[in-house]
């Protein structure tokens, strides 16, 4: 649903309206109205009054027509601004020397176009400043394009990484891993043998009794020594007697 208000040969310059109605473009409707109420401009009262004429002929053609339309959903589809005629409207302003230019002020155009559809982002009456569907498809390719070489220099920089990359060393990396890396049966064996095996302080009590049987042993081999030393030694005595006997005989 789309409603037009037309505003005809208003008292200033275009340029000067041009920079108020810049600021309502593809914006809601309650939403330019408000920001048209605190605008300090001489040209925001007659643009709040063509956007509600606006306003007022789009909710006139939906009951004509038998569509429910809320006011409040209305957007600003497109505003814009034509220069007008001058009428007459022809001053003398002051130049040196006496002398005088002639100054023409003319009249501007202003139409509004009310429509019930959401604007999309990329169209040409958004929040934009004077932004056609020319300049927003050149910016939507530059866009792209910067994008692609984005992509192509990341690209070059994963391919140089790929290359300096030392085969052989890779090479050597996964064989050292294949070597080193256990079998799952190996794994169960040592768990096995740790289980099985002897704790630490076990075996240390074994080695410290083997040292002490060392050590009596070898205090028993000494006396036993001494003993049949001393045993020899009476027995060689008992013979020289014997014998000492026998000569004296």
């Amino acid at each position: 649903m789309e409603a037009t208000a037309k505003l005809r040969n208003l008292k200033g310059s275009p340029q000067k309206a041009r920079l108020v109605i810049d600021l309502i473009r593809g914006r809601n409707v309650s939403q330019a109205l408000s920001i048209l109420k605190f605008t300090n401009k001489r040209a925001a009262d007659p643009i709040a009054k063509v956007l509600r004429s606006a306003i007022a002929n789009a909710t006139y053609t939906a009951e004509q027509q038998n569509i429910a339309i809320d006011p409040d959903d209305l957007f600003i589809k497109t505003c814009f601004v034509d220069m007008g005629p001058h009428k007459n409207r022809s001053r003398m302003r002051p130049a040196p020397q006496g002398r005088a230019f002639r100054e023409h002020r003319h009249y501007c155009h202003i139409t509004v176009l009310v429509s019930s559809d959401k604007p999309a982002p990329n169209d040409d009456y958004a929040p934009t400043r004077k932004k056609g569907k020319k300049l927003l498809a050149k910016e939507a390719g530059e866009n792209k394009a910067k994008t692609t070489k984005k992509a192509e220099k990341a690209d070059e920089v994963k391919e140089e990484k790929v290359i300096t990359t030392d085969p052989v060393a890779e090479m050597m990396n996964t064989k050292e891993a294949e070597v080193e890396a256990p079998t799952v049966e190996e794994k169960a064996e040592t768990i096995v043998q740790d289980e099985t095996a002897p704790s630490e302080s076990e075996a240390f009590e074994q080695q410290a009794k083997e040292i002490k049987e060392e050590a009596a042993d070898a205090k028993d081999a000494s006396s036993q020594r001494t003993v049949e030393i001393n045993a020899t030694q009476k027995a060689d005595e008992a013979q020289l007697d014997e014998n000492e006997q026998l000569e004296r005989q």
